[in-house]
């Protein structure tokens, strides 16, 4: 898969982010100070109250944070499960972080806030190439459980890149395509992740022929 290539994060002035948040809030007719702390306190249940309204100011606001409250308000995010272009943009600039505890919340946020195809394609790419075991998992994960506004047709997209991690050099990679698979339909076609070669490759082609009649079948 194509590697994502990134730009530097846009660092704004603290108090200049501050101001757009309390100016994206105002257009919104929220409280800025009370969203800012029920974010970083994580209670999204009382951002679930003020409304969709309130979402460019809260990814204006996890813009301006610190590493720990940007996990915090990825929480948020995940937890609302509101589709929000603002919010995916400002958690795809965290997907290649090297911070634990913010990846593993930005990678499972990203599809609750998201039907887009290139959420899907950097969480397989993180399930395959990511070099630590514990972020490929978590977005195996992500892909399995949290892929909550994909339609039949884009699950397709979905599916194609789980059975092509079948073929993955990397046994866990194989262990994890499959579960997801499994949790997402309910089969396993006979696949083995440490099976022999020849056996893997004949559950491979049973995958793909099961594709075929996903797709036939929209």
């Amino acid at each position: 898969m194509l590697q994502s290539v990134r730009g530097p994060r846009r660092l704004w002035p603290l108090s200049v982010a501050l101001l757009l948040v309390a100016s994206l809030a105002r257009a919104a007719d929220i409280d800025a100070a009370r969203l800012r702390a029920a974010a970083v306190a994580g209670d999204w249940k009382q951002i679930q109250a003020m409304g969709t309204g309130a979402l460019p100011a809260l990814a204006r606001l996890y813009e301006a944070s610190s590493e720990k409250d940007r996990a915090t308000i990825a929480y948020v995010f995940y937890s609302l499960g509101w589709k929000s272009p603002d919010a995916k943009r400002v958690l795809m600039a965290d997907v290649h972080t090297q911070d634990q505890t913010l990846r593993l919340q930005v990678q499972w946020a990203l599809g609750r806030v998201s039907d887009d195809a290139d959420v899907v394609d950097v969480l397989l790419q993180n399930m395959q190439n990511d070099p630590r075991p514990l972020f490929r998992d978590k977005a195996a994960c992500a892909l399995a459980y949290d892929q909550i506004h994909l339609e039949p047709a884009q699950k397709m997209r979905l599916f194609e890149g789980l059975v092509h991690a079948l073929d993955d050099d990397k046994v866990q990679v194989r262990q994890i395509a499959l579960q997801a698979l499994q949790i997402l339909t309910g089969q396993t076609k006979g696949f083995h992740p440490v099976g022999d070669a020849e056996t893997r490759r004949r559950a491979v082609e049973e995958w793909k022929r099961w594709l075929v009649e996903y797709r036939a079948n929209l």
